[in-house]
């Protein structure tokens, strides 16, 4: 197993690292300390061919805007709050609206384009990165100053794990997540409709128009929302359930896990043979197949298209703020939050 780190330049005059973690049986994993975005993760399919596995750009620029999130860290809260604001002990903090009137993935210029500290580590069974940053009382709107580190190891076992640590000065709110957008076909030659996903959650939470989560949770059984036998994506996008319209035709939805398996996530592509196994200690998770994203965008491998990935962000609810019986996302003062998500590959 080893650990390669080498310097990038970018045109704002930033120098990013950019960090290559390999082990022995031929998985690798490449990411910035720009946004502690992954940025390739190269897997062998059931013939033993290496290829990459999530979506990224192929110029490194291009992850200065990066408004679909490719691979980055999420947070302080993931997902959407509505009307960018939230109350917590009797005071209303606001937020910076960044689509439309609501607050998404902790803001504009949040974990995602933060350049995180970073240090590298080499252990006989495991590889990694450890990421921290000070996120300042005020930061985004949020209250606190919060202490993070967050931790990605790779394994012999094609194992890669994201650890999530954070504490605050001040109660707060915190849900962070990784938005790699997932294609097990490898390269990008096909999209993700045909993926078979299987997770075991009997309800999801009802979105509104604008994706705001409406305070209802929903029952999966007799829907296209029913992963629990497993179930192609391909589902979802044909469905004339309103929940997958509003969501431009496919998933962007939380689904509250019933916790009655080891492992809550599944994904497999039949035609490359690989399969991802995903373990947390998350609630709950949003699954998003990348309804929204449009072509045009310059691509590893090919050009940005409509279902060429899917995201299994891993997290506690943000309509916890607004409404009761949700996932709690609150940190109390001096409290530590943890939390750990592993995804596995075979084939």
């Amino acid at each position: 197993m080893q650990i390669k780190q080498e310097e990038i330049s970018v045109s704002n005059g930033q120098n990013w690292k950019r960090f290559t973690l390999s082990n022995d049986r031929g998985m690798e994993l490449s990411c910035l300390d720009f946004g502690g975005i992954i940025t390739e993760i190269l897997v062998p399919d059931k013939n033993g061919r290496k290829e990459n596995i999530v979506v990224g750009y192929e110029n490194y620029e291009d992850y200065l805007d990066n408004p679909n999130f490719f691979g980055a860290l999420i947070g302080r809260v993931a997902g959407r709050i509505e009307g960018s604001s939230f109350s917590l002990n009797g005071k209303t903090y606001q937020l910076p609206p960044n689509e439309g009137k609501n607050h998404l993935h902790g803001g504009p210029d949040a974990f995602h384009k933060t350049i995180w500290q970073t240090e590298a580590f080499e252990k006989e069974n495991m590889v990694g990165v450890v990421f921290t940053h000070h996120s300042e009382d005020g930061e985004n709107g949020y209250p606190g100053n919060l202490k993070m580190k967050i931790t990605y190891t790779l394994d012999n076992t094609n194992q890669f794990s994201i650890t999530y640590q954070g504490s605050a000065d001040q109660d707060t709110v915190l849900t962070t997540t990784n938005h790699s957008y997932f294609n097990l076909s490898g390269n990008l030659k096909s999209n993700i409709r045909k993926h078979e996903v299987t997770l075991d959650s009997s309800q999801f939470v009802e979105l509104d128009e604008a994706l705001i989560p409406t305070g209802n949770k929903l029952d999966v059984r007799g829907t296209v929302f029913d992963f629990r036998q497993g179930r192609k994506i391909e589902d979802g996008i044909q469905s004339d359930n309103q929940q997958n319209i509003y969501a431009g035709h496919g998933y962007d939805h939380y689904f509250i896990f019933d916790k009655n398996q080891e492992s809550q996530v599944t994904a497999v592509d039949q035609t490359s043979g690989r399969k991802m196994m995903i373990k947390t200690d998350q609630p709950g998770m949003v699954m998003y197949t990348s309804n929204g994203l449009g072509k045009g965008l310059q691509l590893k491998e090919r050009e940005s298209a409509q279902y060429l990935g899917i995201c299994f962000e891993t997290q506690a609810s943000p309509a916890s703020l607004h409404h009761q019986g949700f996932p709690s996302c609150f940190l109390p003062a001096g409290e530590d939050y943890y939390s750990r998500t592993v995804f596995q590959f075979f084939s």
